[in-house]
């Protein structure tokens, strides 16, 4: 390709080069992230994205209040998911393999929303299995039968970080942990609870940065839609 020709696998809106080419070469659908975009540049990135891939979801995470209201005002078509921040704009794939998103506490809530919303835009069913932390042990005891059934679990944490090890040695299902930042202050903004999955005593436990939601999404669903094959 001469230098100067353009990229036939971007789009350019001018503020951006966006990927188009996702797809083909990952399986993935295309992802915006919101935080830093003014609330028209994530539409217009959202509008072009969709218009390459009509046939499936577009993503969009991190959005502010103000990039909400403008997708809704702009794009009437969007789903908003206020738990997760997060939009998609297209149809959601029929599902392929289930991955079991677990959460420690009502705090953690939205870092598993983020979570459980990229695993249905990439492709695998969820099962949303909440307030389960170690401070009660018995209601995580309670549902072993649902962690069993999983292709991949993300187990999502603040505090010390403790549940993806306990999870952990209860299955043999894969694991992603997601530390979150809730907590005193100790926790350190989610540092302690990254480090204390990063020496998890239980082996197999995998860990992605603090808050990633969207990260751990993505490594479940590719496990549990390879595992449905």
């Amino acid at each position: 390709m001469d230098q100067h020709d353009p990229d036939p696998r971007t789009t350019d809106l001018g503020f951006a080069r966006v990927d188009v080419d996702r797809a083909a070469r990952t399986g993935d659908p295309e992802v915006v992230y919101g935080a830093g975009k003014t609330p028209a540049q994530v539409v217009a990135i959202l509008s072009a994205l969709h218009a390459e891939h009509p046939d499936r979801a577009v993503l969009a995470t991190r959005l502010s209040d103000e990039a909400m209201a403008e997708v809704v005002a702009s794009l009437p078509e969007a789903v908003i998911d206020e738990a997760a921040r997060a939009v998609t704009l297209g149809p959601l794939p029929e599902p392929s393999g289930m991955v079991a998103v677990v959460s420690a506490g009502t705090s953690d809530g939205p870092v598993a929303a983020e979570a459980a919303l990229t695993v249905r835009v990439y492709g695998a069913a969820v099962d949303r299995i909440e307030d389960v932390g170690v401070a009660g042990l018995h209601r995580l005891l309670g549902v072993r039968d649902r962690l069993a059934a999983a292709d991949c679990l993300v187990v999502v944490a603040g505090m010390e970080g403790a549940l993806p090890s306990v999870v952990g040695g209860l299955t043999g299902v894969p694991l992603v942990a997601v530390p979150t930042s809730v907590g005193y202050g100790a926790s350190f903004g989610g540092l302690a609870a990254l480090l204390a999955m990063l020496n998890s005593c239980a082996p197999g436990v995998t860990v992605v940065n603090i808050d990633n939601g969207y990260g751990a999404g993505v490594f479940a669903a590719r496990v549990a839609r390879r595992t449905a094959r």
